[in-house]
């Protein structure tokens, strides 16, 4: 793949993640004003993990580093816009949920539980595998997200 078809795929995947981040923070009822941060945030965060998986980063690491992302945008509009910060970590961090492997791991679960012994041992290596792995994007994504908010967002303390 060349560049300009590498990097026409990942502007087509921020702009649909830009949409989806838009669309949970609609679900949710985030103010208007905000959804534009949420948008890019989802936007941002999501291209940043595609960039670093098409580079050959594994999908755990380019999670982090989206997710940070995510964090220190959500931080610029919270103290923009005076909005908490969740309302755009949370929207934008949902692009980066690890769906096809939870999915994996549960109907291979099913698969163990419904099927033959022979067929079960192996289920359960892919099983464990998927798990191990949408646990570690989770933990990627919960790091990232606060990561920069334990960093840079510092209260003041009451005296």
């Amino acid at each position: 793949m060349n560049v300009v078809d590498m990097l026409g795929v990942i502007v087509q995947d921020a702009l649909l993640s830009a949409v989806a981040a838009t669309g949970f923070a609609m679900l949710f009822s985030a103010p208007r004003r905000t959804l534009l941060g949420c948008a890019i945030g989802g936007a941002l965060g999501h291209a940043i993990r595609s960039l670093l998986m098409q580079l050959g980063l594994e999908i755990e690491l380019a999670t982090l580093a989206g997710s940070v992302v995510i964090g220190v945008v959500g931080i610029f509009f919270a103290q923009r816009l005076r909005a908490p910060t969740p309302i755009f970590t949370i929207s934008a961090g949902v692009t980066l949920a690890p769906g096809v492997f939870a999915y994996q791991t549960m109907i291979g679960i099913l698969q163990v539980a419904a099927g033959d012994p022979e067929a079960a041992a192996a289920a359960l290596v892919a099983v464990s595998a998927n798990g191990i792995k949408t646990a570690l994007i989770l933990g990627a994504i919960a790091v990232g997200i606060a990561a920069p908010t334990l960093l840079f967002d510092r209260r003041k303390p009451v005296v």
